[in-house]
């Protein structure tokens, strides 16, 4: 039996406690090597201008990627946050053309990304279809709806409110964009939950064995239904964020997103197996990899090679977990 089958439900708070400090420190020392070395070989990296940067073009991963870990922590899988991503923006955009309002615009949004939550998430944890086809469902779907929809051009954002154009280019103090504090209050209020409510410790008794769970009075199919929709609300916010950042609704909007998401929870040290990782985890892996692109960037590396090394990473990672669960069970 495996360790993401046993381990969170044997181990005490303290335990998880430790097991998250070690990963979290080993993380953090390699974002401060990465941010290092790059700070000696490209040019203009360590500048206030370049950090804030990373920061803000971090932000999306970093909002929706605490929905992924969420759900990667309730033993389940979510693909569909790239689709989202573009789809949202067509309700935004198009209330906000028609309305000049900010808030009915993204209320709309927020509604549509609800309605993918709950579909994903019933027909997951209630229909108890396989949640790696019912997200790879929704998420074309959702891609070719929104390639029908807008005929493959783009729809302008025509209100052009300046609330919503500040979620792009507005800087708290001048300094660090509303993106990113958006995203770190997001991660600062779920990692709480996470380590501290009786719900995050739910999520992890249901990712770490649904069966044991579920006979300690766990409502197992209610948390992951949950999970999906905390998934697709994030997701939704930071689909409001890139449609700021682009001006429109576009067909072609988080392509490949959900890979992106996925690789820094992996590298950030949550379990695909369910059960374990940390949400702050999965933030020191988004900053990682945005930092690493950033200065691979400023070395003037193609992108290809960027891809590459970013690939190798990921598996160097997962090897390195799956080493150290082999370890922990003896194997």
């Amino acid at each position: 039996m495996s360790l993401a089958s046993t381990g969170t439900m044997r181990a005490g708070p303290s335990m998880l406690a430790r097991l998250f400090a070690q990963q979290e420190l080993a993380l953090l020392l390699c974002l401060i090597l990465v941010i290092a070395f790059f700070s000696f070989t490209a040019e203009n990296f360590f500048s206030v201008r370049n950090m804030t940067n990373v920061l803000g073009q971090a932000s999306l991963a970093l909002t929706a990627g605490i929905g992924c870990a969420i759900v990667f922590i309730s033993g389940e899988v979510d693909i569909s946050i790239g689709s989202l991503l573009a789809t949202i923006a067509l309700p935004l955009i198009i209330i906000m053309n028609d309305t000049n309002s900010l808030l009915l615009g993204v209320g709309g949004a927020l509604l549509f990304g609800l309605i993918i939550g709950v579909v994903n998430g019933y027909l997951t944890a209630y229909a108890g279809i396989n949640s790696l086809i019912v997200t790879l469902g929704t998420m074309f779907i959702m891609r070719g709806g929104v390639y029908l929809y807008t005929g493959q051009r783009a729809i302008p954002d025509d209100a052009a409110l300046d609330s919503f154009i500040a979620l792009s280019d507005g800087r708290l103090f001048n300094v660090v964009p509303y993106s990113a504090v958006i995203a770190l209050v997001l991660l600062a209020a779920f990692a709480y939950m996470m380590r501290h409510r009786p719900f995050g410790r739910q999520i992890y008794a249901v990712g770490g064995n649904p069966e044991v769970a579920r006979l300690a009075g766990y409502d197992v199919r209610r948390v992951k239904f949950i999970c999906f929709i905390i998934s697709a609300l994030l997701a939704t916010v930071a689909g409001i964020i890139l449609a700021a950042r682009v001006g429109s609704a576009q067909h072609t909007a988080g392509l490949n997103f959900e890979f992106q998401v996925v690789a820094a929870t992996v590298l950030g040290g949550v379990s695909l197996a369910g059960g374990i990782g940390s949400l702050t985890g999965m933030a020191l892996g988004v900053l990682i990899l945005q930092f690493l692109s950033n200065g691979l960037r400023g070395l003037g590396l193609p992108t290809e090679w960027q891809l590459v090394i970013t690939g190798m990473i990921i598996i160097a990672a997962v090897a390195l977990d799956e080493a150290k669960r082999r370890r922990a069970n003896g194997g």
